[in-house]
């Protein structure tokens, strides 16, 4: 009789998380000493569709839990209600969770409930505010008082959870699995076409930014515009009406202006390939964009992600309009100060960061002896390119 191989239960239910997992969930599936399983909340059930599909993963419980206007208490004790059942079938030696959505917290808190050890992926990450951004930055801190396995993807990261008390042994320099994700899809993108002019990429959906902050931002967008009559704007615009409204006020109708709906990740992954200048206030965006040696202005007063400001691969510029135009005319009239940014070390990845997490969970539920060393040097160039 085979012996009973140890169950790792990998829970997301958003795009970015999806998309972060992807790489791990696959390298874990090819592990024959590990049985991988994987659950879906579909927190945000369309755009965690495309990257599922993107990446071949059939996850073995779908919960279908999104609800047209879901609040983040009923979606918070939908997770805890459902996936409690899940976690009673599947009997896993390990739930990995990633980030800092609803369902990363909720699924922890399940886990830990049972008694079941938690991996959180990309642990780590603080502002500091506890309210900004909102809910994340609290979700990520509780999931860090629930976990046993800290994955954090950089040392500020790591020191972060130092700082609350998590002890070094739990504690794993990994490097970042959206780069690992990036550079497979990006090698399968389509060559590149020589376009007319310029082109910035805009984004901006944080609920912080509702409101005033959001109409400085895209006023300052369509001064940029104006001021500079070769350039263009590529704006996947966020499904919230209250971005939409903003946005269409602004930008709708102007002519170099290509308002879209969100793109799924491979067009995305192009857009920012293609794109000249991004202006987002994404997380992800600020991790994945330098890999492609796109500078990046953060529409945000707070990163947790520190370490593209101190490698120069982002600049922090807020939602104050003119202070939006101000930096991004600089770059787009610097051709100096550009290829500065542009050539900046992405300081999240090497592309390795799926490898080091597979054999540190092999380590930790027992399928190898020996503890593997932490091999991520922040700054290293990408193992693919």
């Amino acid at each position: 009789m085979n012996p009973r191989r140890p169950v790792i239960l990998s829970v997301f239910g958003t795009r970015p998380e999806a998309v972060k997992m992807a790489p791990l969930v696959k390298a874990l599936a090819a592990r024959p000493d590990l049985d991988a399983r994987v659950a879906v909340t579909a927190q945000h059930r369309q755009m965690l569709d495309q990257v599922l599909d993107l990446f071949e993963i059939i996850p073995e419980v779908d919960l279908d839990l999104m609800q047209a206007g879901q609040t983040l208490e009923s979606l918070t004790a939908r997770v805890l209600g459902q996936l409690e059942p899940v976690l009673e079938h599947h009997r896993p030696d390990l739930v990995l969770v990633q980030g800092d959505t609803t369902t990363a917290f909720a699924a922890a808190l399940g886990a830990f409930y049972k008694q079941i050890p938690v991996g959180h992926v990309e642990a780590g990450l603080r502002t500091t505010e506890r309210y900004n951004p909102f809910p994340e930055e609290m979700n990520r801190r509780l999931i860090s008082q629930m976990a046993t396995l800290h994955l954090a993807p950089t040392e500020t990261a790591a020191a972060a959870c130092r700082k609350d008390g998590i002890a070094e042994e739990a504690i794993h320099l990994t490097g970042n699995t959206v780069i690992d994700a990036l550079l497979q899809v990006a090698s399968n993108l389509p060559e590149l076409q020589a376009g007319n002019g310029r082109t910035l990429l805009v984004t901006a959906h944080r609920r912080e930014n509702w409101g005033a902050p959001m109409e400085g931002i895209f006023a300052a967008v369509r001064a940029i515009l104006e001021a500079r009559p070769d350039v263009h704007a590529v704006v996947p615009l966020h499904l919230n009406p209250l971005v939409q409204e903003v946005g269409r006020r602004h930008l709708g109708d102007h002519p170099r202006v290509r308002i879209l709906p969100p793109l799924d990740y491979l067009p995305f992954i192009e857009a920012m390939r293609d794109a000249t200048l991004i202006l987002t206030d994404s997380g992800g965006v600020q991790e994945e964009a330098p890999s492609l040696g796109k500078p990046v202005l953060v529409l945000r007063s707070t990163t947790e992600r520190p370490e593209a400001v101190t490698a120069g691969t982002v600049r922090m510029v807020g939602t104050d309009r003119d202070t939006i135009i101000t930096e991004t005319l600089h770059l787009l009239d610097d051709s100096e100060a550009y290829a500065t940014m542009a050539r900046a070390v992405n300081p999240y990845g090497d592309g390795r960061a799926v490898e080091r997490i597979v054999e540190i969970i092999r380590w930790f539920v027992g399928a190898r002896p020996d503890r593997p060393e932490d091999s991520f040097t922040p700054g290293a160039r990408p193992a693919r390119a």
